[in-house]
């Protein structure tokens, strides 16, 4: 492997970009959904809560916003300290970008937690060499260990899935720290994976088997398109591919399809939502984009 392919192409600038009122799944819904048996997925969109804790990775402080399904009414901003909604939710972390916040990225967080995940999301100050040298991927691996502890005490204990594994995704910075889990850097926790905007971090990991959604522009000037193409190629499937065609580094954020795929995938690969699978094709369907998959 060639040094230059897996050294990440230099942001000059990445401005934190704000998506407001995009619909996203929950929005304008009456109700909660009611509790289903583990395992299933469910089917009724749950209104959005959030909790603020600080975790630290030895002198590493990694301060998290865990996102879930809440008690309420679906839609609207995500609700401090709401209580949890009855069910067991599995675990999908998101990791945002260079200069972003998990508050900026709420068009896929809370799209993923009304679907009825729970989301923790750390705030990085990133920095490119502890991305590139894999202390911010052991640090997302640590919140995740952080995150499945939360079930056994406290606001969200015995809501969270803690025996099927754990789902990650990030956009940017964030997808390479999500590829890294996937590589140079392995979580063997891990099941499900969506790299957004990403570079390819390295050979796949023996010890990971997760099924995994690229997302991309392939006009992006920022994370080079063949880059995370030679990701796509080098992982083992089950995975696939959702191009925006001449998309750039963020203007799928406010393309509906984006979540929408996303949410299927997850569910499918987290809630064994075979559904979910069968709607992707439809999902990324439309105008400038395309769906690539290997689903076996």
């Amino acid at each position: 492997m060639s040094m230059q392919r897996r050294s990440f192409l230099r942001l000059s600038s990445v401005a934190a970009a704000t998506v407001g009122s995009a619909t996203l799944l929950g929005t304008g819904l009456a109700s909660a959904a009611p509790a289903w048996s583990l395992g299933t997925a469910p089917t009724t969109p749950f209104a959005v809560g959030v909790r603020q804790y600080s975790w630290t990775r030895g002198s590493r402080r990694i301060t998290t916003y865990v996102y879930y399904p809440a008690t309420g009414t679906a839609g609207g901003n995500p609700v401090t300290n709401a209580p949890a909604a009855t069910g067991v939710f599995p675990v999908y972390n998101f990791t945002h970008g260079f200069g972003s916040s998990p508050q900026n990225s709420l068009f896929i967080i809370r799209a993923l937690a009304s679907a009825g995940f729970v989301v923790p999301a750390p705030h990085f100050n990133h920095n490119f060499n502890d991305v590139n040298n894999g202390n911010t991927s052991k640090d997302v691996s640590q919140v995740l260990t952080n995150t499945l502890a939360l079930n056994a005490s406290g606001p969200l204990a015995g809501r969270i899935n803690t025996g099927i594994g754990v789902g990650v995704s990030g956009h940017s910075l964030g997808g390479m720290v999500t590829h890294g889990l996937l590589t140079r850097w392995a979580d063997s926790r891990i099941i499900s994976a969506n790299p957004q905007s990403c570079v390819d971090m390295g050979n796949p990991a023996a010890s990971v088997s997760a099924k995994v959604l690229f997302v991309h522009g392939d006009r992006d000037s920022t994370t080079g398109y063949s880059s995370a193409r030679q990701a796509y190629t080098e992982m083992r499937w089950p995975k696939a591919f959702l191009t925006f065609v001449g998309g750039s580094h963020t203007s799928f954020w406010s393309d509906q399809r984006f979540p929408r795929t996303v949410v299927d995938w997850a569910r499918w690969t987290m809630y064994g939502d075979t559904a979910a699978r069968d709607r992707l094709p439809a999902d990324a369907a439309g105008p400038r984009t395309r769906w690539e998959a290997q689903l076996g």
